[in-house]
């Protein structure tokens, strides 16, 4: 079950078609009462929340599910108007998963979703990420291809890692190299391109997998795709 808590009725129907369509159960709350009466009810999987919401906002949402024993687990992402750095560095640092701001395309916003579903539910084993034939083992820090050794560097394997967690979602470069570096780099993000043409190389036929998205950045394709 994901809830949606959004006070706009045209943004919350869309979304909670979009979900329904895409086989998942969803409800959709346009304030906090009654979200919470829900949660009474039955914890959600997932929840969508917007930051500016009549009466309690979102932020107070937040700090509430991540203090709570019973909810602090549950994956949250942020869908609002507000797009500056400072109010994503806030939503994240209160304990946010994922940040999405407005407007924002349905598919993005489904595959967002799966990629924390996947990444918060028991559908990987413990520290293995695998699609077909590729495995990452984050744990002892291997990574193989249709059972043989890849051996990838520091830079080279946090970048895979990022992208088979978040697979099927288009990555900027100033997010992978975030991902990567975890701070200020001064080499610019033009390396990406070239972390992600030595990635291509050395995963050979999996290589593929890595899709240039023109103007944009890269994504990792489904398995489906």
């Amino acid at each position: 079950m994901i809830y949606s808590v959004e006070d706009e009725a045209d943004i919350r129907d869309m979304v909670l078609y979009a979900l329904r369509h895409s086989g998942f159960e969803a409800e959709g709350f346009a304030a906090a009462p009654p979200f919470w009466a829900a949660c009474a009810r039955k914890l959600p999987e997932l929840v969508l929340l917007d930051l500016m919401l009549p009466g309690e906002n979102g932020l107070s949402i937040l700090r509430r599910l991540r203090e709570q024993p019973s909810t602090r687990g549950i994956p949250i992402i942020l869908l609002t108007a507000k797009g500056t750095e400072l109010d994503r560095v806030i939503g994240l640092n209160e304990g946010a998963d994922d940040y999405i701001a407005k407007p924002f395309g349905v598919l993005e916003l489904l595959a967002r979703v799966k990629a924390l579903l996947r990444r918060a539910g028991p559908t990987e084993k413990a520290g293995r990420l695998t699609a077909q034939g590729l495995v990452l083992d984050t744990e002892r820090r291997l990574c193989t291809a249709d059972g043989a050794s890849v051996d990838l560097t520091l830079k080279e394997f946090e970048m895979l890692r990022f992208f088979m967690e978040n697979r099927g979602i288009v990555l900027d470069r100033e997010r992978l190299l975030s991902a990567a570096w975890e701070a200020a780099y001064e080499g610019g993000t033009r390396t990406i391109d070239a972390h992600v043409q030595s990635l291509r190389s050395k995963l050979g036929a999996y290589g593929s997998r890595l899709q240039t998205v023109r103007g944009v950045g890269y994504r990792f394709l489904e398995e489906n795709e």
